[in-house]
């Protein structure tokens, strides 16, 4: 799998690709591809990294696991193409922001849209849980943590917050509310203003803000 990652991140997560973990990893992946209907389509599994180079990085977005219904999950957290319902997370984001947003634009302008963990069988939420997804994308972060500098966590519910242990705050800036989904918005989502925090936050540092 490792020749689907851009070679930015390649560089950086080159070590895990020689772990046993990752090994099982692929062998999982490999076998729930050929044996039952995984999202998102496998060459849509390393998209947040593909659109959004480790250099270019300057917030990051943490999702749980992809959607797991025809035609939503392309390997971007929170993402379903045009076309497709938005999903009430989505909708919830969009009413927050004021508009429906374009994640293909906060991708390549650079908002790391990740997942934790990057495949689900059809119908089945969390089912990829467990099997090593997340030892990779939290080797992502602390990558990014580690080795770039003022850069925007944004993490929606106590799931993502829990990565935030992973991350250097005297270097970035960790932005923490309720989740989107309807169960958590009203509960400190709507109004916690991220993508202005955001913004003022970059520009704060002399970066280009996110078109939001």
């Amino acid at each position: 799998m490792r020749d689907k990652i851009n070679q930015s991140w390649c560089e950086v997560l080159k070590g895990e690709f020689e772990k046993s973990y990752f090994q099982s990893l692929v062998a999982f992946v490999d076998n729930a591809y050929s044996s039952t209907v995984v999202y998102p389509e496998r060459e849509k599994v390393f998209e947040a990294f593909n659109r959004t180079p480790f250099d270019k990085v300057k917030a990051v977005i943490i999702g749980q696991d992809p959607y797991h219904e025809p035609g939503q999950a392309q390997g971007l957290s929170f993402y379903v193409p045009e076309g497709v319902k938005p999903p009430p997370s989505l909708r919830n984001i969009a009413q927050e922001l004021g508009k429906m947003p374009d994640l293909l634009s906060w991708a390549d302008q650079g908002v790391l849209l990740l997942n934790t963990t990057l495949t689900v069988q059809a119908h089945k939420p969390l089912s990829h849980q467990g099997k090593g997804w997340e030892i990779f994308t939290d080797a992502a972060i602390k990558a990014l943590s580690e080795k770039r500098g003022n850069i925007v966590f944004i993490l929606w519910g106590s799931y993502a917050q829990k990565k935030g242990a992973l991350i250097d705050d005297s270097k970035h800036f960790i932005i923490k509310s309720a989740h989107p989904s309807p169960l958590s918005a009203y509960r400190g989502f709507f109004g916690s203003k991220p993508f202005s925090r955001t913004n003022d936050f970059l520009v704060s540092k002399n970066i280009a803000p996110i078109q939001w």
